[in-house]
């Protein structure tokens, strides 16, 4: 049995500890507040994100980030994208060098636009990169944590780090594959929460299934284009980390990202709609970095746009619907 740290007691951290702790790993749980940490510890369940799932005695949950990082021989970052950057920063200190890094954060940094597994090298030095991975694929928090079946994939550039990860991770109930195309996996579970707004959007106009089903097909086209672009190998985009994560993440009732498109295409603000959401929607923060991302590298990503416009330029969810239908006749492939 390994120990293994958690950093980030949101709905995704927690579920991620209490699976390890189930498997028997002493497992430490990080939260961002002393708060959070104590209530979480005394009542055995993440009330806040993730009610109803009882942790194991086998996970501690702290607020102490020395003392939760003491020891262990493996990390998982889980922060949103938009706090990764300092958490890291924080945690270097209290990590010796050959402590494998694991970020299970789907996004892309504004500003910067890096990848989670870059931020994490950049913070944490270019000489832990080839123990950095990161895990992508269809799993929503509860059903994991819930122990319901799910697939998903470790990505590292060193094959042993994502073995490592592999049989970490892996249980009766979770199967987890392996590759070495960071870049597909984390652009797949990045784009797919920006896509997944459109999708929302579009049932929140009343667009029906057609319409979702073209979404996800023409979403899946341009994050592929994107990714390949930037690296990543096509057939990534085809698995788990691609396909997989987007169909989850346009269809399924758990979705934030999905939520606040529905919630757009009703009329309402996206102000009034996170304004009532206590979890993150990294779609929203992510339409920023995907829009720069095509621009710079030239690729046409026409949904990302029509969802940057709505969510950041105050376009309407009905004006974006019919810039996209509205655009030029072409080849399917083009």
């Amino acid at each position: 049995m390994r120990r293994v740290a958690v950093l980030g007691a949101g709905s995704w951290g927690t579920a991620l500890a209490k699976h390890l702790g189930q498997k028997g790993h002493h497992t430490r749980l990080w939260a961002r507040t002393l708060e959070l940490a104590e209530r979480i510890q005394r009542e055995r369940q993440n009330s806040a994100y993730l009610r109803g799932v009882q942790l194991p005695d086998t996970v501690t949950v702290t607020h102490d980030l020395e003392a939760s990082l003491h020891g262990v021989e493996t990390v998982f970052f889980v922060a949103p994208s938009h706090g990764l950057r300092d958490l890291a920063r924080l945690a270097a200190p209290f990590l010796v060098a050959n402590t494998a890094i694991v970020t299970a954060t789907k996004g892309i940094e504004n500003g910067t636009l890096m990848l989670m597994t870059e931020v994490l090298i950049a913070e944490l030095g270019a000489d832990r990169g080839h123990r950095v991975a990161a895990l992508g694929g269809p799993s929503f928090a509860r059903e994991v944590a819930l122990g319901m079946p799910t697939a998903v994939c470790v990505a590292s550039a060193d094959h042993d780090t994502a073995c490592a990860a592999q049989q970490l991770l892996a249980s009766e109930r979770l199967r987890v594959y392996t590759t070495d195309d960071v870049v597909g996996v984390e652009l797949g579970g990045a784009l797919k929460n920006v896509i997944a707004i459109a999708a929302g959007t579009a049932d929140g106009l009343g667009f029906g299934h057609n319409a979702r089903a073209g979404l996800i097909t023409r979403g899946i086209a341009e994050i592929s284009r994107l990714a390949v672009c930037m690296g990543a190998n096509p057939q990534t985009l085809s698995g788990l980390s691609g396909l997989g994560d987007l169909v989850l993440t346009c269809t399924g009732e758990l979705s934030r990202n999905r939520r606040v498109g529905v919630e757009l295409g009703k009329g309402r603000s996206l102000q009034q709609v996170l304004g009532e959401m206590n979890m993150v929607a990294e779609g929203v923060r992510t339409a920023i970095s995907a829009h720069a991302l095509a621009q710079r590298q030239a690729v046409e990503m026409p949904i990302t746009a029509e969802v940057y416009k709505v969510l950041h330029e105050g376009k309407s969810a009905a004006a974006a619907g019919e810039s996209l239908l509205g655009r030029a006749l072409r080849p399917e492939r083009d």
